[in-house]
């Protein structure tokens, strides 16, 4: 275990931006709503309890790993199985292999129930066409968005490698959650529903503007040279790639730092909430780390959504209706 942290903290970050896709099963907790007998009470509860019992899974085993064999040992594609293996118990590791296919098959499972059930709610508003929202008359559940959706997602993993469909995965979830964490802050707390779930409200008008300068006259003082090769054409790691490709890598990172900059002026401005901001330039940061190819296809991807958005569900959105019919 020594050192630490041999990468760095941004090491560790860059590492957690690869493997959130292993920690987002518990937003398909928050999808079976209606199956719950006190959804407002029940689902935070399962979420942050599936939460904290995966961290701590997730940290032992990774004590235990890297405490067997060093941590450069490990970049193979099934570590568990491999440290076992290097210490001669054979056996224990063909049966973490067959264990991995079982869960693999369950963590099918799990994203085979929550995203159908997405589309359907999606379908119910409007959104997507009806048959999203069709219910098996036998079982109950969402049977043609549970097919359409194993299409969608075993057809283009025949043509990429997991990690590309693992940070795919991480960068569209994070996404979403920064969209989430933007979303409440332009909530009207007087719209809310007397007894509905509240985000606390704390005050962030002067501690996310200090914090944000505080970070940058630190970087700047102390780091200057992480500095200058930021700002740089030419990467000392990789020298043979050209003033383009250089610029390329570094545009998440720079469209952050905006980001942070913006985001702390209009909270001086208009009081946003401190819990909201973490969120969202938390998120936002660790999608920095996923690289500008993993960006390309996300954005390729969300094109393609704003395409189907603005050319059907904004023209049968029933909340649009509802806003016309106001209007009337």
């Amino acid at each position: 275990w020594h050192p630490f942290m041999p990468n760095g903290f941004a090491g560790v970050m860059k590492g957690v931006s690869g493997v959130f896709f292993a920690y987002i099963g518990f937003d398909a907790i928050s999808t079976t709503a209606e199956e719950c007998e006190n959804p407002q009470r029940d689902l935070p509860r399962g979420m942050i309890y599936s939460l904290i019992i995966c961290t701590v899974l997730y940290i032992l085993i990774a004590l235990v790993l890297t405490g067997m064999v060093n941590y450069k040992e490990l970049a193979v594609g099934d570590p568990l199985a491999f440290v076992f293996e290097r210490v001669n118990l054979n056996w224990i590791s063909g049966l973490i292999s067959f264990s991995a296919i079982i869960a693999m098959a369950s963590v099918l499972l799990v994203f085979q129930m929550g995203q159908p059930r997405i589309w359907m709610s999606m379908s119910r508003d409007g959104l997507l066409p009806k048959a999203f929202s069709r219910v098996h008359p036998k079982y109950r559940t969402p049977s043609f968005a549970t097919v359409v959706t194993g299409l969608v997602v075993a057809i283009p993993a025949l043509f990429m490698n997991l990690t590309e469909v693992t940070d795919l995965t991480s960068i569209g979830t994070l996404f979403a959650f920064v969209l989430v964490c933007g979303g409440i802050l332009f909530i009207d707390q007087k719209d809310m529903r007397e007894g509905s779930f509240k985000v606390p409200y704390v005050n962030g008008k002067f501690i996310v503007p200090f914090f944000t300068l505080a970070s940058y006259v630190y970087i700047f003082l102390y780091h200057p040279e992480s500095v200058s090769t930021f700002f740089s054409t030419v990467d000392p790691l990789r020298p043979e790639l050209d003033a383009f490709h250089v610029i390329k890598e570094k545009l998440p990172m720079f469209l952050f730092l905006i980001t942070t900059i913006v985001l702390a002026i209009y909270t001086f401005l208009k009081n946003f909430s401190l819990i909201p901001i973490l969120g969202l330039l938390s998120c936002f940061y660790l999608m920095t780390g996923l690289g500008w190819l993993n960006w390309a296809r996300f954005l390729s991807w969300l094109g393609l959504g704003l395409i189907i958005y603005f050319a059907y569900s904004y023209r049968n959105s029933k909340l649009n209706e509802n806003i016309e019919n106001e209007a009337i």
